[in-house]
C-alpha cells in the first residue's frame, strides 16, 4: 500500500539508493512513477507492505516500509533491488554502487571512491567540517536526524 513518504511513522525500515549523477526533472518523474507502481504491488509472504519513496537532492531514491504493520522480508528486499537495478538500467543510472561516498561540499554533491577517503582527507579536500551523507543508516528518524554528518562526526572521523 502506497502512503505519502512523509507520513510513515518514524521507526519505518529505509534503504537509500544513491546515483552516480543527479536526475533530470523528467528522470525524476519517470523514478516517481515507476516506484510509486512498484511499492503498490510490493508484498512480503501475500501480506501488503505499507511503503513509501521519496527523492532527495536530485541523487537519492529512498524506500520507507513501516515494518510495524508487516516488515520486508528477504524476498520482498530482494525484488526491491532487482527493481532498482532495472530501474537504474532503463535510465542509465547507477544505483546500486556501494564503493562510493557522497559528500557535499559548497552545497554540491560529489561522489568519492572509498579508497581516496585518507588522501583526501590529508589533501584537505575533505575537512573536518565536510558533510558526509551516511546511507548506512536503518529508519526514517535516522534520515531525519544522522544521515547528513559532520565528517569529524561521522564513520570517517578515525583518519583525521
Amino acid at each position: 500500500m502506497l502512503v505519502p513518504f512523509e507520513k510513515l511513522d518514524s521507526q519505518s525500515k529505509i534503504w537509500i539508493y544513491q546515483s552516480d549523477r543527479k536526475f533530470s526533472e523528467a528522470e525524476k518523474e519517470i523514478i516517481r512513477e515507476n516506484t510509486e507502481s512498484f511499492l503498490v504491488e510490493w508484498t512480503a509472504h501475500g501480506n501488503t507492505l505499507e511503503a513509501g519513496m521519496s527523492i532527495l537532492h536530485d541523487q537519492f531514491i529512498v524506500i520507507g516500509v513501516n515494518e510495524a504493520l508487516h516488515g520486508a522480508s528477504g524476498c520482498s528486499i530482494d525484488k526491491s533491488f532487482q527493481f532498482m537495478r532495472l530501474l537504474g538500467e532503463k535510465l542509465n543510472l547507477n544505483l546500486l554502487e556501494r564503493s562510493k561516498v557522497a559528500i557535499r561540499k559548497n552545497a554540491q554533491i560529489q561522489l568519492i571512491d572509498f579508497t581516496e577517503i585518507k588522501s583526501l582527507i590529508s589533501s584537505g579536500v575533505i575537512a573536518s567540517d565536510t558533510e558526509i551523507f551516511n546511507n548506512t543508516i536503518s529508519t526514517k528518524s535516522e534520515l531525519e536526524t544522522s544521515w547528513l554528518q559532520q565528517a569529524e562526526n561521522s564513520w570517517i572521523k578515525r583518519y583525521f
